[in-house]
C-alpha cells in the first residue's frame, strides 16, 4: 500500500494554483465537474506521482482551517536555495531552524492562501530520503 495524495479545499482555486506553482508544483490534470468540485492534480518536479489535489467547490462555501489537517511537508535539496527561489516568487518563510538539533534536519515553514502550513525540510547529509523507522530509533 502508498499513500496516494492528501486533497486540500481551496477557496479561490486560481489563487492557490498561483502559489503552488510558484512553490514548485506542477498541475498535471484537472478533472472538472465531479461531487466535489473542480479537482487539480499536482506534482513536484523530482516526484513521479501525485502528491496534492487542490479541491475547488464554490458551492460548499469558503475553505478553511480546523478541518484536521495539521501541515503539510515537502523535501527539499537546498533549504537556502529553495527559500531565495520563494523569495523571489514573492512568498514569504519563517527563519530556518534545527528543531532536531545540530545533526538534525534544517526547516522553514510557508503558508498557502487557504491557511495551510507546509514545512520545508532539508535533511542532514547521509539521511535517506523520506522517513523510516530508523528516525524514531
Amino acid at each position: 500500500m502508498r499513500t496516494l495524495h492528501v486533497g486540500l479545499r481551496v477557496g479561490d482555486l486560481q489563487r492557490s494554483l498561483a502559489f503552488y506553482e510558484a512553490a514548485g508544483y506542477t498541475v498535471i490534470g484537472t478533472v472538472e465537474g465531479t461531487p466535489h468540485g473542480t479537482l487539480s492534480m499536482l506534482q513536484l518536479p523530482d516526484d513521479p506521482f501525485v502528491s496534492i489535489e487542490l479541491v475547488h467547490n464554490p458551492a460548499r462555501g469558503s475553505a478553511g482551517l480546523g478541518i484536521g489537517i495539521s501541515h503539510l511537508v515537502i523535501q527539499v535539496g537546498s533549504l537556502d536555495a529553495a527559500l531565495a527561489d520563494l523569495a523571489a516568487k514573492g512568498i514569504a518563510a519563517e527563519p530556518p531552524g534545527l528543531p532536531g538539533g545540530l545533526d538534525g534536519a534544517r526547516t522553514s515553514w510557508i503558508t498557502d492562501p487557504d491557511g495551510y502550513r507546509i514545512e520545508l525540510v532539508q535533511w542532514p547529509a547521509g539521511h535517506t530520503d523520506g522517513m523510516t523507522e530508523a528516525d524514531f530509533s
